[in-house]
């Protein structure tokens, strides 16, 4: 009986890692940004004591980068749309500014400081807008670039999520030592997200570290898909004969100057482990006892292929004190998204949210004013109530053709030179916005979807004024080793 169990064991093992091996043999070819590793990237082993140290190490890297891709990539007009080859439409070294880099915005007499934390396989570009708008409101603002990012997708293959906190918290150290006790807030976007709630645990625990003034988690990455978990075991096989294609969830051709379209496997996995590191910590506070989190303003939208609704809601707005924090949810079109065209409908969940009068937050409602037309306004509930107050017109109407926002879109302007609505004068740079392709199915080396997911905010002009409101309105925090 045990040889019969055995047997039926390797036969299972082996038809596995058959699959495995169709799986990976299917995958396309990697390209050279897919397999080089860059050796001056940083890590949490890097000796790096300060932020300074951290730019001048990153200066190192990007000269890395340029002699071992850059330099090493065809050129000419066969390459227009490559990221990688120097001088083509989507080569961020040929902008007036890369916004792969981390940068500083400096301010006179500043009335607080910005941290801005991007998401997996993004790059400081995501928070530029939002970045800008704060500096020019007073605001000393630092755009981090997290490890791992701005540079090639392989750097997704060997970054660990301890790398991108411990990044974190020297940005948090410089912009201290810059403000001299003034209140400093993070802004996070989707990992990045994660990352400041990881940093707030922190500085709640370790008295020597400053403590946000507020933080603004945007399309926060709280909840991940199950089949996240499976990443860590597409990883560890990757590393067999055979296997490498495993290593990839994606592997797409390169031409956004400043987010990744390829994804590494072992992206999904950092981004599931910090998620479950996060979570686990905020469950096992005791409110009774802790001391409250900074305050928390969650934006995001109704309809998000990558993070829960739900998980925003369970695994921390619902753990946290009552009446510091608030959740703003976008909601769909409702007049243009037709119950026989759309999936699934986020309204009963937001419904849900609504008639809840346990909920310790309070939430906003964005979307149609009514579902004959396209007016958008926004309500909202206070803690503790079951009923949206008087609704607010936003002055906007939902685009033409436009269903819902994106996990993506919400930190974007309409006018965003990359991802906007409208085109450039300049046609010798890549526009991501609103592309028209059409063709026969299957031609694209890219999905469809890739094509009709929005990339900008219709309604980035009241998010924006969101973010000022809870930025202006938080409280100055003490000093680490005041009283």
């Amino acid at each position: 009986m045990l040889t019969l169990i055995k047997r039926t064991l390797l036969i299972l093992v082996l038809v596995i890692l058959a699959l495995l091996f169709i799986l990976s043999s299917r995958a396309p070819d990697p390209e050279i940004w897919h397999e080089v590793e860059l050796e001056e990237e940083f890590t949490r082993n890097s000796n790096i004591a300060s932020f300074a140290d951290y730019l001048a190490l990153e200066d190192r890297l990007f000269a890395e980068l340029q002699e071992k891709v850059y330099g090493e990539t065809p050129r000419g007009p066969d390459h227009r749309f490559e990221r990688y080859s120097t001088g083509s439409a989507a080569d961020p070294t040929q902008r007036s500014t890369n916004w792969n880099r981390s940068f500083e915005l400096g301010a006179d007499n500043p009335r607080g400081a910005v941290l801005l934390l991007h998401g997996m396989s993004d790059s400081p570009y995501s928070l530029r807008a939002i970045g800008l708008a704060l500096n020019a409101g007073g605001y000393r603002v630092l755009g981090l670039r997290v490890p791992g990012h701005g540079t090639i997708p392989s750097g997704l293959k060997h970054v660990h999520w301890r790398d991108m906190a411990e990044a974190t918290t020297l940005a948090m150290q410089h912009l201290a030592a810059q403000l001299d006790g003034g209140p400093i807030h993070i802004i996070g976007y989707s990992t990045g997200a994660a990352l400041a709630l990881d940093y707030a645990l922190n500085a709640e625990a370790d008295g020597t570290l400053q403590k946000p003034a507020s933080l603004v988690l945007m399309s926060p990455a709280i909840g991940v898909s199950p089949a996240a978990a499976l990443a860590q075991w597409n990883r560890r096989f990757s590393n067999l004969p055979g296997l490498g294609g495993l290593a990839w969830l994606d592997i797409m051709p390169e031409f956004d100057p400043y987010k990744y379209n390829s994804f590494a496997t072992n992206a999904a996995e950092q981004v599931r482990n910090l998620t479950v590191n996060v979570s686990s910590r905020i469950t096992a506070r005791d409110p009774a006892t802790a001391s409250p989190l900074p305050p928390i303003l969650v934006l995001k939208s109704t309809v998000d292929a990558t993070t829960s609704t739900s998980a925003v809601v369970d695994s921390l707005l619902a753990k946290l004190s009552t009446g510091r924090h608030e959740y703003v949810l976008f909601d769909i079109n409702r007049r243009g998204a037709n119950a026989s065209i759309i999936v699934s409908d986020p309204g009963p969940v937001t419904d849900q949210l609504v008639k809840n009068a346990a909920l310790p937050f309070a939430l906003t409602v964005v979307g149609n004013q009514n579902a004959q037309g396209t007016d958008v306004v926004a309500r909202s509930k206070a803690p503790l109530t079951s009923e949206l107050g008087e609704e607010v017109a936003l002055g906007v109407s939902w685009p033409t053709s436009t269903l819902s926002l994106s996990h993506i879109a919400l930190p974007f302007p309409p006018d965003d030179p990359l991802y906007g609505v409208e085109r450039p004068d300049n046609d010798n740079e890549i526009f991501l916005g609103l592309v028209a392709i059409q063709g026969e199915r299957g031609l694209l080396r890219f999905s469809a979807d890739w094509l009709i997911r929005i990339r900008h905010n219709p309604f980035y002009d009241y998010t924006l004024q969101r973010i000022e409101d809870w930025l202006n309105a938080s409280a100055p925090v003490e000093r680490p080793g005041e009283s």
